[in-house]
């Protein structure tokens, strides 16, 4: 009997503070870190969405999808409440050796500061204000967090949604660019326009890293999606670097890499399978036909283009075949709605994310063209 107490306690204790850890690197580890506890949650509630939406079509999937992760935030405190409680339960039986039902009661009466179940030696009394104390702190820990969360998915929203403005909804770069075209501002998209979203790709890698829930937090607007937004910024600056005649701008290039470094971390968290170093020859999602059909539609708006079509292909794969996967595989993942080039790739299975975070991939080599 003595063998059950002691290893009830040093299971409660570590129950205890591997709880603790997973509040840490939810909401205080400025860095992705995998916590197997927020990940059961998320993946529960999930399932749950999943079997909510059936087959249903995309405004319904949405609707449901729109709480899954508000809901799995809110139920996440009590997930710690509850570990704690039973990892404190254990402790409490362990180190008294009186019932289960006492020391869940004294438990459940310390973590809730009700007081109606107290022992008044030290050593108890002092596992009672522990308790009292981490039950408190977690739960205030996520509350007072609530405001960073949305902080950043303000900030990613507000250019999401100005694209709307500049590329239609949902989002399309050939008709950014002809937009651009008809209004005298081509020549002023890598000034005005891609600065701007290589600072919120920066922004997203931080933020959806380290607060992953925020990868599905879905757009104010059904038909938005920053994953479609980002996969339209993406090729438009692929576009112009290969297929838009004129003066070759480096901003354009660095964009790029700053976009796909961004969705390879996001894609790492989630385990998503891509290869780090792909070469200008691997196939794309995106067919010769449909770059073909873009380019008529880019030239009959007046769009100036580059002669030599082969050349500008090659180029566009090079450019594309670095975010081309993880932008197809997080569109899934989220269940994003239609976007050219993007989420409209199918049929594709959403990636299904697994409970135990890999190491941490290799950086790509820079695209071939």
């Amino acid at each position: 009997m003595l063998v059950l107490h002691v290893v009830a306690t040093i299971l409660g204790a570590a129950l205890v503070l591997s709880t603790l850890l997973s509040a840490i690197k939810t909401v205080i580890l400025p860095r992705s870190a995998g916590s197997l506890v927020t990940r059961a949650v998320f993946l529960t509630t999930r399932r749950v969405a999943r079997l909510a939406v059936g087959r249903r079509g995309f405004e319904a999937r949405d609707r449901v999808l729109a709480y899954y992760a508000p809901v799995s935030l809110v139920l996440l405190p009590g997930v710690w409440v509850a570990l704690v409680m039973i990892g404190f339960t254990g402790i409490f039986w362990g180190t008294d050796g009186g019932s289960l039902r006492d020391s869940f009661l004294l438990s459940g009466s310390s973590l809730l500061t009700l007081g109606t179940v107290f022992r008044s030696d030290l050593n108890h009394a002092v596992l009672t204000f522990a308790e009292a104390t981490l039950g408190l702190g977690m739960v205030a820990l996520l509350i007072s967090y609530l405001p960073s969360i949305y902080g950043a998915f303000s900030r990613r929203e507000q250019l999401v949604g100005m694209l709307e403005v500049r590329a239609g909804i949902p989002p399309s770069p050939a008709e950014l660019l002809v937009r651009y075209t008809r209004i005298g501002l081509l020549d002023q998209i890598d000034a005005e326009l891609l600065p701007q979203w290589e600072q919120w790709f920066m922004d997203i890698e931080e933020s959806h890293t380290t607060l992953p829930a925020l990868v599905f937090f879905r757009s104010p607007q059904p038909e938005r999606s920053w994953i479609t937004a980002a996969g339209c910024i993406l090729d438009t600056a692929a576009l112009m670097s290969s297929t838009i005649d004129k003066p070759h701008n480096a901003v354009e290039d660095l964009l790029i890499r700053s976009g796909f470094f961004a969705l390879r971390r996001i894609a790492d968290y989630f385990t998503i399978v891509y290869d780090p170093a792909p070469t200008a020859d691997d196939p794309i999602m995106v067919t010769r036909r449909e770059f073909d059909l873009v380019c008529v539609e880019l030239e009959a708006a007046g769009v100036p283009l580059k002669p030599d079509r082969d050349r500008a292909w090659r180029d566009f794969t090079g450019w594309r075949v670095n975010y081309d996967t993880v932008l197809v595989q997080l569109a899934a993942l989220v269940d994003a709605p239609p976007g050219r080039w993007s989420s409209d790739r199918g049929p594709v299975t959403p990636p299904k994310p697994k409970i135990w975070r890999v190491g941490r991939r290799r950086r790509a080599a820079p695209p071939s063209s």
